[in-house]
């Protein structure tokens, strides 16, 4: 009888252990306080944000702040469309633009756990344009002609993963490869046209490096590169992928490349300054990509999302590559994804693992934000984080471009952690 309660009472702690450990897998509503949150030191942020929108410094914004799996705050601000004064919703749909990097770099990842490649294989054994990289050496401003000389080695998956290629940026990268990528033909992601990426990543790999693999950080085309190294590998569209293996295990129902016509009215407008640096609506044909019938799946740029289902992404990662039950990624994965991969190579005072800007010690002490945590943005000023110490995840998307009050950004991460009452 005493070994028969004996293993009732050990199976009885593992059904409790195990359901605790369930319930914060999947992100849920909760009182601040049951995590430990001030809610009186949140109500901070929602002065920070609407003074930021009575001030004209912005159109609208949404904010989501969880710890601990428990969503704490979740509130919109301002208007989505300066000229309809449509209010903001909380599930509104943001052009996410390089915030896509990191969810092409996972999907990047779960191949490499199906064995489909090592970090440190040459691009070229997938993408044979890349064989024989070189480097740019002299560049004529007259006619954009060029000369090069042998790339020491070959780019390497690594090298793509943290932006150590020598592959720049099209269109808001250096003046030279503006033009180099501009006269191929390369995009820079935020394309409508039904176009395919395969045909564009063909035409980069013959394009010249801007330094040697390896030998510095600059940030380019690399992951836009890695996407179509997705389709090659798996066989499908980016698209599908994502949606396969990525959306529909997290429950993101609201990522898209190209929005269906029933969510496109949640789409936010995107805004621009005035020279008195007040927000004005922008006119530019190059933002409706999220609303065509496009082609072109850029891993580097391409998507729009909501801070809900970039949240569960970003607390997928938190939970070692788990969520709602559903297993992306190993442990040893995701800490190998979160680890400096660039050695003495820096972006200021951070560094950068496969995907993501990671927090140092240096870091860390600008604003509070824990080293070890590890986050990104995009074009159109949204911005994200998540800290594994502190298990928080913090999301602030508005959508506008150029953003001279950074500032708001920063006092928004600074405010989330004066908010923790632990």
């Amino acid at each position: 009888m005493r070994k028969v309660l004996l293993i009732a009472t050990s199976a009885m702690i593992l059904l409790i252990a195990f359901s605790c450990q369930q319930e914060t897998k999947v992100l849920k509503e909760a009182p601040p306080a049951s995590v430990s949150v001030s809610p009186e030191r949140l109500t901070r942020i929602d002065k920070l944000l609407q003074e930021s929108v009575d001030s004209g410094w912005i159109a609208g914004a949404t904010a989501l702040i969880s710890r601990d799996g428990k969503i704490v705050y979740d509130k919109a601000f301002g208007v989505k469309d300066l000229e309809s004064k449509s209010p903001m919703l909380r599930n509104d749909i943001f052009r996410i633009a390089s915030q896509t990097k990191a969810i092409t770099s996972i999907a990047v990842m779960m191949l490499f756990e199906d064995g489909k490649f090592l970090l440190d294989d040459p691009i070229s054994k997938y993408i044979p344009e890349f064989a024989d990289p070189k480097v740019l050496d002299k560049f004529n401003e007259k006619d954009t002609t060029f000369t090069t000389i042998p790339a020491k080695r070959e780019v390497t998956i690594r090298d793509l993963l943290t932006h150590t290629s020598g592959i720049d940026y099209a269109g808001i990268g250096s003046g030279i490869m503006n033009a180099v990528y501009a006269k191929a033909g390369v995009p820079a992601g935020f394309v409508g046209e039904r176009i395919l990426l395969a045909d564009k990543m063909k035409i980069l790999g013959k394009q010249p490096l801007v330094h040697q693999p390896g030998e510095k950080w600059t940030y380019g085309l690399n992951v836009d590169v890695l996407g179509y190294l997705v389709e090659v590998l798996s066989g499908e569209s980016l698209e599908s992928f994502f949606k396969s293996h990525i959306f529909e295990p997290l429950g993101m129902n609201d990522t898209y490349f190209y929005i269906p016509k029933e969510k496109q009215s949640r789409l936010v407008k995107v805004c621009t300054e005035d020279k008195f640096h007040k927000v004005i609506p922008l006119s530019l044909d190059m933002v409706k990509y999220p609303l065509a019938e496009g082609t072109y799946f850029s891993g580097g740029a391409g998507l729009s999302s909501t801070t809900e289902d970039y949240a569960k992404f970003l607390q997928m990662l938190l939970n070692k590559g788990e969520y709602n039950g559903k297993r992306l990624l190993a442990r040893h994965t995701v800490d190998l994804i979160t680890t400096n991969q660039i050695g003495n190579l820096s972006l200021g005072t951070d560094k950068f693992g496969l995907g993501f800007e990671l927090t140092t010690s240096a870091g860390a002490a600008l604003l509070g934000i824990s080293e070890g945590s590890f986050s990104w943005g995009g074009y159109f000023a949204t911005t994200y984080w998540a800290d594994p110490k502190e298990k928080i995840v913090g999301l602030l998307f508005f959508q506008q471009m150029p953003l001279t009050h950074t500032e708001i950004q920063s006092k928004f991460k600074a405010l989330v952690y004066q908010s923790l009452d632990d």
